[in-house]
């Protein structure tokens, strides 16, 4: 299965990109590509015509995917303006969107002991939207993340590996 990876934040060293990172150890048999939309200008409809390459080439790696996993931290409790702008160019023009049908597993990572709920929410509630087939189980919200990875980036909680690996396996059987 070829999985598709989108971190709602553009931090270095983002919890949320580790979170990303540590899932092609728990599943090997799947290949894992991570999405980078840095270069996306912000949307606005007066640039659609001519559609812009940057969000052509990243509707092309969504209609690629076989499933995607976004992980997504928590802004002023809804998801980041960078994710936004994403969501917001990937479903452009009207009816012509890269999410129909897609399998999405939505997932957040944070040191705070909410673990990113509201900001899932608020994407699973765009996501679904934008007609893709978001899992609702299992929810991953990863909260005191300081003591699951090391400073290097590399998952240690052995309960976090398994919570993942039975999603990774849901995710694929889905």
């Amino acid at each position: 299965m070829n999985i598709l990876t989108i971190s709602g934040s553009s931090r270095t060293g983002s919890f949320n990109t580790m979170l990303l990172g540590a899932l092609p150890a728990l599943a090997p048999a799947h290949t894992f590509t991570h999405m980078d939309y840095s270069a996306l200008p912000l949307f606005s409809q007066d640039l659609e015509n001519p559609f812009p390459e940057s969000a052509t080439s990243l509707k092309d790696q969504i209609k690629a995917a076989d499933a995607i996993i976004i992980a997504t931290p928590e802004y002023n409790r809804s998801i980041p303006a960078s994710l936004s702008n994403l969501l917001d160019w990937t479903s452009r023009p009207y009816g012509q969107g890269a999410w129909i049908g897609k399998k999405v597993l939505v997932m957040g990572a944070t040191p705070a002991p909410t673990g990113t709920v509201l900001a899932q929410a608020e994407l699973r509630k765009i996501l679904l939207y934008l007609d893709a087939r978001v899992m609702g189980q299992p929810e991953i919200y990863l909260s005191s993340v300081y003591e699951k990875f090391t400073t290097e980036g590399e998952l240690t909680d052995e309960g976090t590996k398994q919570h993942l690996s039975k999603a990774l396996e849901l995710l694929a059987s889905s």
